[in-house]
């Protein structure tokens, strides 16, 4: 036992790991007594690299400054480090009088072309020294330093767990014991570039030493979809620092340090919570190192042509990671010399240039000139790309004009398309656009080659490869840009998800306190008489009166103002905001007014409400805009919730609910019905970080806890997809329209000989409008059931056909025409006429009574082990759903059953597999496909009944209430029959198939039972 003591001790774990720097990775060992505190360097290393790779430049100088030319140039790199910092003296070098110029680091070259540039980067001399004293005032030691060329570029100390220290206890000491005033060696910019903190297991990280409030951030590669690190074979697991991993060299190799000295460290400037302008040097996480490197890497060995999906969370550092690419993209040469990419393309949705992201982008930017920024019109864009700009930053939208599809012959050209938010640049007309200019080859001879070429522009190109950034992507995100992964399942190219974000600590876990409410109605017929009503308009806004009602929006807003001011209002040092998701632009301003009222009345002086929706609003004969209601301009609205302290609670419908970084928000009341992607888009405005902010709220009037968990399983870990999508529903599509009465296969020839042969003219516009006449004319003579599939089956066609488009290289000009065609077609199409007989005002319905009940708060946060696959695009709906008329009465009291039981999704469920059971057997099916829904129904009608009984007996409370309650078992029956009938249409069944895409975040069973009960 005691023999063995040593073998615990912290400088065992430290010599491991000097030691496989030296051998493993080529560093000179040097000694403490080699290293100048003073002048915080090694002053041979440095000497040694410039006399061997610029000589003749070194004996100018020796000549200028004879008999000092040592001391001379050590103190010129005194001077350039306090000027420019470590970073700038090793990228830029140093001048003397009379204009002569060293490097004192040679960075990797782009190619090999220069062989003198290859050769003095060999010669770099990477160095590490143990136990360095580094002030002169005390006796205090830095465990491990390492050197390039002789400057301090890294810090390490190191704590071993078998003694009982942790990294934690090494990040104190940096806070405790390493303070920086006057320590060339820790001063920021000055100093070394970056210190480490770490122990057996974990590393973190800071570049700025400020005592106290020195933040380290992870630098973990990740475990099982969290944070820490995997076990590595005989080594710690942090051996990745200095020992070759699968993925990756070594952080500290030569090629890796040199890499992040010379390519991803940065200054940029930034404002702490206080406003406080100030500096930080970027040093790159290890998932964005990572992720960069591998897609170089990837891109390198197999060219142009390629798709990488990235799946990094939000706190990511996105914007820097897309920077880090583009330019690491736009040096990449092969291994023949060649450069991979001619063009690197930046692309964002957003209609007004993402400013950070131009910012971060552009200060990476080493020669004048290489990035463009395009936040003028599509001249710019065409002009840039066709002036062969090196890396361009533009929105999505340009490439759908005109002058930008004028582009012609690009195909010779490689470009690399970075996608900020790939879920929303990379789909519909735009994207397809995006891929005709960059991807497009030279006009064709004749019509038949023009629709041949267009086609062909849709699809993959081998010129064009894409990098899609996203941190929630959906199924046609991962099919689009995804890989096969374990199983054949498509994934992501290199994911930081969600949970290894929260694990880390750089976002909170919104989730964490959940508390929903539900409200409780009573409504009565007001009116005499007994009109009738279309249900299935009249419903909702049955519910709409309800939700609006003063009492209604009374009581929530005094839940939401006294809450926030109970639990919310002190968080953050005082500074916590909220923001309130409504439902419509109506509801945002009926809160707005009513938050406003209790606020004046209950004399709370220290907070107001802003809101947000957009356009012109007509409410009881009055106009409202959002810049009348809180006195300034749209524009101004995110500084002023940010800078004005009583500025606490911001009311949205739908604007800020995606895009909005405001890391005060510390609790979000929701009144919004919220599925699927769009439930995580919203409540993770709540997730940003910021000092003090240890905890979010989430008050809920509208959703069930167990729906909202289920919205973020699918992004909690890495997102994957089930199986792939049967892109032959194409087909099934084309065929449906081409067997309608109101296609015409000869007037979609004749209309693809005109849209295709370019360069269109009015006449030309006449006559294709003339061409559409007959089947416009068709359409109109249909009823409004064939009107509406027809028109849903064209839509979801035209949706269809486009991802298709975009993920294989199709060769069937025909399918092509039928979409230039329908896609003309449905502009031109009469729109639907929506009957004006629903309307539902306050002397037809009347609040008999309001009840708003709150539940338990729960910690809804997922588990380690919580993720499910995406579902591909399988379904799709069609018809549209028989017209039922009903007196206003049953329609009010349908409404009041529905918030007077006390129904959950999971109950619907049951029912529902209950009623798949009935319609699934043979005898049914043939019943449902063959006879009309009158003659069917009795039977289904008894069946169901059967299983409602059986239900009964296996779960008492439910079946009670459906067994006692005839209306309720009437409206549940006839809902299951309606969903029978539609299962006998879906594709791949014999009946004939129905022609709506199902949208992508679609919850098929939750949306029947929101629309069973309203």
């Amino acid at each position: 036992m005691t023999g063995n003591a040593g073998v615990h001790r912290e400088e065992v774990l430290e010599k491991h790991f000097v030691e496989r720097l030296v051998k493993a990775q080529g560093y000179e060992l040097r000694t403490a007594s080699d290293y100048h505190v003073g002048r915080a360097l090694d002053s041979g290393p440095l000497l040694r690299f410039v006399q061997e790779t610029q000589k003749s430049e070194w004996d100018r100088f020796v000549a200028q400054y004879a008999g000092s030319s040592e001391q001379a140039f050590l103190e010129g790199v005194e001077r350039a480090r306090k000027a420019t910092g470590t970073i700038g003296l090793l990228r830029q070098g140093l001048k003397f009088v009379p204009g002569i110029k060293f490097d004192v680091c040679a960075f990797a070259p782009a190619s090999g072309v220069n062989a003198d540039l290859v050769t003095r980067y060999g010669k770099n001399i990477l160095s590490v020294i143990r136990q360095v004293r580094y002030s002169a005032r005390n006796g205090n030691e830095i465990d491990v330093v390492l050197f390039v060329n002789g400057i301090p570029v890294v810090t390490i100390e190191i704590k071993n767990k078998p003694t009982g220290t942790t990294l934690r206890d090494a990040e104190n000491q940096y806070r405790k014991d390493r303070p920086p005033a006057n320590e060339p060696l820790l001063e920021f910019k000055r100093g070394a570039v970056v210190h480490f903190a770490l122990d057996d297991d974990n590393a973190s990280m800071t570049t700025r030493l400020e005592n106290g409030k020195t933040k380290f951030v992870p630098f973990d590669r990740g475990r099982d979809g969290g944070a820490g690190n995997p076990d590595i074979p005989g080594d710690f697991r942090v051996g990745y620092l200095w020992a070759d991993q699968p993925e990756m060299p070594a952080v500290f190799s030569r090629e890796v340090l040199l890499q992040i000295l010379g390519s991803f460290v940065h200054v940029e400037k930034t404002e702490d919570d206080k406003g406080t302008k100030k500096q930080a040097v970027v040093f790159p996480r290890y998932h964005q190192l990572a992720a960069v490197r591998a897609i170089v890497a990837d891109a390198k060995a197999k060219k142009s042509g390629q798709n990488y999906l990235v799946q990094h969370s939000a706190g990511s550092g996105k914007s820097n990671t897309i920077a880090w690419t583009a330019h690491r993209l736009i040096s990449l040469h092969d291994d023949v010399d060649q450069p991979v990419f001619n063009t690197v393309v930046i692309v964002t949705d957003r209609i007004v240039l993402d400013r950070q992201l131009q910012g971060t982008v552009s200060q990476f930017e080493q020669t004048p000139g290489l990035v463009k920024k395009i936040d003028g019109t599509s001249r710019q864009l065409k002009a840039a790309i066709e002036g062969g700009a090196r890396i361009i930053i533009t929105t999505i939208q340009k490439f759908g004009t005109e002058h930008v599809k004028e582009l012609a012959g690009q195909r010779g050209r490689t470009f690399a398309v970075l996608v900020d938010e790939a879920h929303g640049s990379q789909s519909g007309a735009n994207a397809t656009a995006l891929g005709a200019a960059l991807g497009g080859g030279d006009p064709s001879a004749t019509v038949e080659e023009a629709i041949a070429e267009h086609q062909r522009s849709r699809g993959p190109q081998p010129n064009v490869s894409y990098v899609a950034f996203t941190a929630t992507p959906r199924n046609v995100t991962l099919e689009r840009f995804g890989r096969p992964g374990p199983g054949g399942r498509m994934r992501a190219f290199h994911a930081y998800p969600m949970r290894q974000a929260i694990e880390e600590g750089f976002i909170l876990d919104v989730l964490q306190s959940y508390m929903t409410y539900k409200a409780y109605y009573s409504l009565e017929k007001a009116v005499d008489d007994d009109p009738e009503m279309n249900v299935r308009r009249a419903r909702p806004k049955v519910a709409r009166f309800a939700s609006l009602h003063p009492t209604a929006v009374d009581q929530k807003v005094w839940v939401i103002v006294e809450h926030f001011r109970r639990h919310v209002m002190a968080d953050i040092g005082g500074q916590a905001k909220a923001m309130v998701v409504t439902a419509s632009r109506e509801h945002a301003l009926r809160y707005h007014q009513s938050m406003r009222d209790h606020i004046a009345e209950q004399g709370y002086t220290d907070m107001k409400a802003l809101v947000a929706f957009s356009g012109e609003l007509e409410v009881d004969g009055h106009r409202y805009t959002e810049a009348g209601i809180n006195g300034f301009s749209e524009t101004e609205l995110p500084g002023r919730f940010d800078a004005e302290q009583d500025c606490r609670v911001l009311i949205v419908a739908e604007k800020y609910q995606t895009g909005f970084d405001q890391p005060k928000l510390a609790a979000m009341y929701v009144d919004r019905k919220l599925a699927g992607l769009q439930a995580v888009q919203t409540l993770s405005r709540l997730n940003r970080t910021t000092t003090d902010k240890r905890r979010t709220f989430i008050l809920d009037f509208q959703n069930e806890v167990e729906d909202i968990k289920g919205a973020f399983e699918p992004f909690y870990q890495s997102t994957t997809l089930s199986e792939r999508s049967d892109l032959n529903q194409v087909y099934v599509l084309e065929n449906k329209l081409r067997g309608s009465s109101i296609i015409d296969r000869d007037d979609v020839e004749a209309f693809a000989r005109i849209y295709f042969k370019g360069d269109l003219t009015a006449q030309d516009r006449i006559g294709l409008q003339a061409l559409l006449r007959p089947a416009i004319d068709r359409f109109e003579e249909e009823d409004e059931g064939r009107q509406e599939e027809f028109r849903s089956t064209a839509r979801s066609f035209s949706r269809f056909y486009a991802f298709v488009a975009q993920i294989v290289s199709l060769s069937d000009t025909d399918i092509e025409k039928l979409d230039a065609y329908v896609g003309y077609l449905l502009r031109l199409l009469p729109e639907r006429e929506v009957p004006g007989d629903n309307e539902i005002t306050d002397d037809m319905v009347r609040l008999r009574a309001f009840r708003l009940v709150a539940r338990e708060e729960q910690d809804a946060s997922l588990t380690p082990t919580a993720g499910r696959a995406l579902d591909p695009i399988t379904e799709f709906g069609g018809g549209i759903a028989e017209e039922e008329e009903e007196a206003l009465s049953e329609i009010v009291r349908v409404f009041n059953d529905r918030h007077g039981t006390d129904f959950r999704p999971e109950d619907m469920r049951k029912f529902e597999e209950d009623g798949d059971t009935v319609a699934d057997d043979e005898d049914m099916t043939e019943m449902l496909r063959n006879n009309p829904r009158d003659v069917v129904f009795p039977f289904f009608n008894q069946k169901m009944f059967n299983a409602l009984v059986r239900r009964m007996q296996r779960e008492n409370k439910l079946g009670n209430i459906i067994m006692t309650d005839p209306v309720v078992r009437e409206r549940l029956t006839r809902h299951l029959f309606d969903r029978a009938v539609s299962r006998t249409a879906k594709p791949g069944n014999k009946a004939s198939d129905q022609a709506r895409l199902t949208p992508v975040d679609h919850d098929k069973t939750g949306k029947q039972e929101r629309e069973f009960k309203a």
